[in-house]
């Protein structure tokens, strides 16, 4: 039979009606059990985000010598990934050149080496796994002058969330100017 004999067949079957059919449930005897195989897809809502307090934010006052203590206001981290391992890392920073006052001047400067942090614990937290503080106390405070760890997720699976209120602590140096003193400190997720 020549090739366009087989085609004219072929078209001739599916004009006639024969096709593949979707697969039909089984048919089981009495007394069997008769299985379905049932799917369906669970999608991510998002993805992993970090949320800050709106600033300016005044953590206090005191004079040179001193030291100004206060909390920076509520930090959360949102996955809505809906991953099988569900981990993160939240890191903060002091944005370069410390915190300023007037002109800006070395003299009207305090070097974010003076600049300490701590996390605490989480205010809250939702999903499962284990949420662990970057510094949990006042004795584990760390200097912003270079990333550090805010706080971390270290297991778990799905969707979850923490936030903490992390204190920012300030040592004023002897040599400090008098002045309302401005600086940022920076979030980040991964």
């Amino acid at each position: 039979m020549s090739r366009l004999g087989v085609a004219a067949g072929v078209a001739g079957l599916v004009a006639a009606g024969v096709v593949a059919l979707p697969a039909q449930a089984g048919t089981c005897p009495a007394s069997t059990t008769c299985s379905t195989t049932v799917t369906f897809t669970v999608t991510a809502q998002g993805g992993l985000s970090i949320t800050v307090p709106d600033g300016p934010v005044s953590i206090g006052t005191d004079h040179p010598g001193g030291q100004i203590s206060g909390q920076l206001g509520a930090v959360s981290v949102s996955d809505l990934r809906a991953a099988v391992t569900a981990t993160w890392v939240a890191s903060v920073v002091a944005a370069s050149g410390g915190f300023t006052t007037g002109g800006g001047t070395a003299a009207e400067t305090i070097p974010n080496t003076a600049l300490l942090y701590w996390s605490g614990a989480a205010t809250s937290t939702s999903g499962t796994g284990t949420f662990v503080p970057g510094q949990a106390g006042a004795g584990d405070a760390v200097s912003l002058d270079t990333t550090r760890t805010a706080f971390s997720k270290t297991s778990g699976s799905g969707n979850n969330s923490a936030t903490w209120n992390p204190t920012i602590v300030i040592n004023v140096p002897a040599q400090a100017v008098a002045g309302t003193y401005t600086g940022t400190i920076n979030h980040s997720v991964a």
